[in-house]
């Protein structure tokens, strides 16, 4: 028999923001039980993701007690997982908290490849000490050029933070991503870049840049308001919580799916009309 072709299955969390045990976010928001359900949520899909991306704003205010947390609450997750930092975190508070993540390297950035996959992951830090935008400075930029470089025949994930693009969210992005023209010259040479992923909006929102797509998530608890126009005000919503799920196959490349976190009700059949029916709209 034939055998199968690779396939990768990665789902990606953002946006935690996790306060320390029994402290709700804003006073109002209990981002640890949400991250609890996202977890139990991701470990019944089948298939289970091979590895689970986390793009930034672990926690709120990088309190040791939140990664703490934070490492309590993602413990059950059997496979694999990526963290890179958000401008709600701190990278020794970070490090400090996942000593046993070997990939999370020593430096001034918390970047790195993870070459032991189907596709090649490239995690990005940029984060700014201090500031809620981020930054792909000149030494960020050559560090990007050089990794892509090493290996321009892996299908490839790059995965960060801040997004790369203006979401026509205006009061999100002015706390966006300075580099980021620098950044897309350095991905539009690189042909092999499937995806790059980010967080930071707290919504799923997707982009054609740099001769790839650009997408970011929704958060696993609170959503950023969908305020499209110029002077909306910052506001955040309580609409359902979510993961992305990014499906690589050598036939397709990536594939993108939202999977919602909750309970919807039965599932109903499409073929069997004695199935049990589901709640009507609006009951």
């Amino acid at each position: 028999m034939k055998e199968a072709p690779p396939a990768m299955l990665i789902a990606q969390f953002t946006d935690m923001h996790l306060k320390p045990q029994g402290t709700l976010t804003f006073g109002a928001v209990d981002t640890a039980a949400h991250l609890a359900r996202c977890v139990a949520h991701v470990n019944a899909l089948t298939p289970r993701p091979d590895a689970v991306l986390v793009t930034g704003d672990l926690t709120n205010d990088a309190e040791p007690e939140a990664y703490a947390l934070l490492r309590d609450l993602l413990a059950p997750l059997p496979m694999p997982v990526y963290l890179i930092p958000g401008n709600h975190d701190d990278r020794a508070g970070l490090r400090a908290a996942f000593p046993d993540h070997a990939y999370l390297p020593d430096g001034d950035f918390l970047h790195y490849a993870v070459e032991n996959h189907a596709v090649r992951l490239i995690g990005l830090d940029t984060i700014v000490p201090g500031e809620a935008g981020g930054e792909m400075c000149d030494a960020r930029i050559a560090w990007l050029a050089e990794t892509l470089a090493a290996a321009p025949e892996r299908p490839t994930v790059v995965f960060m933070h801040h997004p790369p693009f203006p979401t026509g969210i205006a009061f999100m992005d002015a706390m966006g991503l300075d580099g980021r023209d620098a950044m897309a010259a350095v991905v539009r040479r690189h042909g092999q870049v499937e995806r790059v992923l980010c967080g930071h909006l707290h919504r799923p929102i997707q982009v054609r840049w740099a001769g790839t797509i650009a997408a970011t998530a929704p958060a696993t608890a609170h959503q950023v308001d969908l305020a499209l126009s110029d002077d909306a005000p910052a506001h955040w919503v309580m609409e359902p919580p979510a993961v992305q799920l990014h499906l690589w196959r050598p036939e397709t490349g990536v594939i993108s799916h939202t999977s919602y976190i909750g309970d919807f009700g039965n599932k109903g059949s499409f073929k069997d009309p004695h199935t049990p029916p589901l709640a009507r709209v609006g009951s």
